[in-house]
């Protein structure tokens, strides 16, 4: 598994794991139960991860739809 990004915003993780379901892209929420133990005061983010064969087509999907910068060229 990879990850994709870091945020403590739950409509963005919830948008983003639609977004990736819909292109046929498993993705994994990780860090969540530990985020509720911390009473939900969004101070523990929570990682969007995929796995490492989907992480370039994924990553291109959520700078397509603007949700991640673009990475930079080698």
């Amino acid at each position: 598994m990879k990850e994709l990004l870091r945020t403590t915003d739950p409509v963005l993780l919830s948008w983003l794991t639609a977004l990736l379901a819909d292109a046929g892209i498993e993705a994994v929420v990780l860090d969540h139960h530990t985020s509720i133990l911390e009473g939900s005061i969004g101070a523990i983010p929570r990682r969007l991860m995929v796995d490492a064969d989907d992480h370039a087509r994924a990553r291109r999907l959520l700078e397509d739809a603007g949700e991640l910068p673009r990475a930079p060229l080698p």
